[in-house]
């Protein structure tokens, strides 16, 4: 099978994607796939990565890329292909504009399809259609950028125009600190910071919106931070939950990829019944959304009353050997290798 690993893209989270596309070549079956290694660079340039696939190894988070062949046609490189692997986190990659390409072309490729992606990274919307499905999350407000001013979105989608000043006058009077503020259309926690006074919600939306137009400012939900994996296309199984504890406040950036103190432990530290809730819901999330292979689910569970908020969804999630995805699959008696067999099968069956 001709198989097409993409790797690299024009996003934020370039770099993490690097150790992701290298961690699923190095450990896919050389026996089943003629591998086409694809790296694209931040400027969008497409290349083959040259090096002899069978030693192809991880690379690190900051790691420059190396043995590079432009490919000149690079609709013709993708045509000869059986199935395509995208292994891009973030806009260009995660967010249905590749899997627009790869539907053009008429191929099939390993993910969710174009709109679970699109929707899926945009966390406004995710929180509109999840609302729609009765899926509990955290208390929110809705803000866009605007030359040099922001426009409030209230619940019912009306617009007004403020200064920074009464944006956050608006979101105190809905909202109580602390807060997260997000860029709707971000992922690897890039652009997000917690604010606990009107300074710091002021600093922290001109920052996010340095990475999105779009900006989602959300309650703090004091719990367990955890994570649950999903697979399949309309069977779906979801596998243990996972949590999270941040090395730093919560899990940055830096905290997810370059804090060695941050821990994972699997299973999470919740009541069983809690964790059944969360399996469940991962799945249904999922199919709300009209995902298609792979997913990671986010959750938070608040303390005392153990009440689950939705955090977000990742239909791309980071695959690098520590990643939670894999790790979650692996706990739950699928390993890395067989669980990229899998994912190849259910892309060809799309």
């Amino acid at each position: 099978m001709k198989l097409a690993v993409i790797f690299g893209g024009t996003s934020t989270e370039h770099n993490v994607s690097v150790v992701s596309g290298t961690s699923i070549i190095k450990n896919l079956d050389k026996s089943k796939y003629d591998i086409l290694p694809i790296y694209i660079d931040k400027t969008g340039n497409w290349y083959e990565y040259t090096k002899d696939i069978d030693k192809i190894e991880t690379l690190k988070i900051d790691e420059e890329i190396k043995e590079l062949k432009k490919i000149e046609n690079v609709l013709e490189v993708l045509k000869r292909q059986d199935i395509i692997f995208p292994v891009l986190h973030g806009a260009n990659g995660e967010d249905g504009t590749i899997q627009g390409l790869f539907e053009m072309i008429k191929k099939h490729y390993v993910g969710c399809k174009v709109l679970a992606s699109a929707v899926s990274m945009d966390k406004v919307y995710t929180k509109v259609i999840l609302d729609r499905a009765g899926i509990n999350q955290a208390k929110s407000e809705y803000i866009r950028k605007y030359k040099d001013k922001y426009i409030y979105i209230d619940k019912s989608f009306n617009e007004k125009i403020y200064g920074i000043e009464e944006i956050c006058k608006t979101i105190e009077m809905n909202l109580k600190y602390p807060m997260f503020v997000k860029p709707s259309n971000s992922g690897s926690s890039v652009g997000i910071s917690k604010a606990k006074n009107s300074k710091e919600l002021k600093d922290a939306i001109e920052y996010a919106s340095k990475f999105d137009k779009k900006v989602l400012i959300e309650e703090e939900i004091k719990g367990h931070e955890v994570e649950c994996a999903v697979l399949g296309n309309e069977e779906v199984i979801a596998s243990d939950v996972g949590e999270i504890k941040a090395a730093d406040e919560f899990y940055s950036f830096d905290a997810k990829y370059k804090n060695q103190k941050s821990q994972t432990f699997i299973p999470a530290d919740i009541p069983s019944e809690v964790q059944e809730e969360i399996r469940k819901l991962a799945i249904k999330a999922f199919k709300a959304l009209d995902g298609k292979g792979l997913s990671r689910v986010d959750f938070f569970v608040e303390e005392n009353t153990n009440k689950i908020y939705l955090n977000e969804i990742n239909t791309l999630p980071g695959f690098t050997e520590i990643s939670m995805y894999p790790k979650l699959f692996e706990h739950y008696g699928i390993n890395y290798s067989k669980l990229l067999d899998k994912l190849i099968e259910l892309a060809s069956e799309t």
